[in-house]
């Protein structure tokens, strides 16, 4: 880690989306380790996702410093290098004339990036990377409601020795392992859009008979209601 960088990771959680939800994040800088996290009582994963991360950009004051953000949230990526200047141009309304999703946190957001050189980079949750793994960890025990024990100290005595490790060959093969794993796994539901209009299926045929044939189509198997919500999100703010 270059002496004038920041690593930090952050992760959410939510039990029923909405429902209780916590957040945690790991910001590493300097030679010391800080974890973060929280809890509310009902709310969804992307707010998580968002809270972390503004979590973490509030306890770094020195602004020349480089910010690298991990995530695995394609959402909170997104938002804040694509969608967000859109929506400030559309009056904070998405493509669809909808309002956006989650404003607050957003603003607060893009209020912490001003005047701050971060790098937002993606990595695949539940992969073995040790950053995320912790995140993950505390954002899940906060919407549980565990006990649970922050630490912040120097990264010399943390206790997770290859924190900083970001191994991206190994992400790619898990990534490859848990698609072929995904295929297999049955569909909660299928999600399709087509001219900007969302609908959900609960069988591939019907998926299928929507989108086949249809220009721009966008479409994809779901697992969970709390991934069907979360996708719905992500694609209705992309709109």
């Amino acid at each position: 880690m270059l002496h004038n960088s920041v690593t930090i990771f952050t992760d959410g959680s939510s039990r029923g989306n909405p429902g209780p939800g916590g957040f945690g994040a790991v910001v590493i800088t300097d030679g010391k380790v800080t974890e973060l996290g929280g809890r509310e009582t009902y709310t969804t994963n992307n707010r998580m996702e968002l809270q972390a991360a503004i979590s973490a950009l509030s306890i770094i004051h020195n602004s020349e410093l480089v910010i690298r953000m991990y995530t695995d949230s394609n959402y909170l990526i997104n938002g804040i290098t694509k969608w967000i200047y859109g929506w400030q141009k559309n009056g904070w309304k998405t493509g669809a004339k909808k309002d956006v999703e989650n404003r607050d946190l957003w603003e607060q957001l893009l209020n912490s990036t001003i005047y701050r050189t971060i790098e937002w980079k993606y990595i695949g949750g539940h992969v073995g990377i040790a950053g995320n793994e912790r995140c993950d960890e505390i954002a899940t025990d906060f919407a549980d409601n565990k006990e649970i024990k922050l630490y912040s100290g120097s990264l010399s005595e943390y206790g997770i020795k290859h924190i900083l490790d970001i191994k991206h060959d190994a992400v790619a093969a898990e990534s490859k392992s848990s698609n072929r794993a995904h295929s297999k796994a049955v569909a909660y539901s299928y999600v399709s859009m087509i001219n900007g209009t969302i609908q959900t299926h609960k069988t591939w045929a019907a998926c299928e008979q929507r989108v086949k044939g249809k220009a721009g189509a966008r479409y994809k198997k779901v697992l969970t209601k709390e991934g069907e919500a979360e996708l719905i999100s992500e694609w209705s703010n992309a709109r």
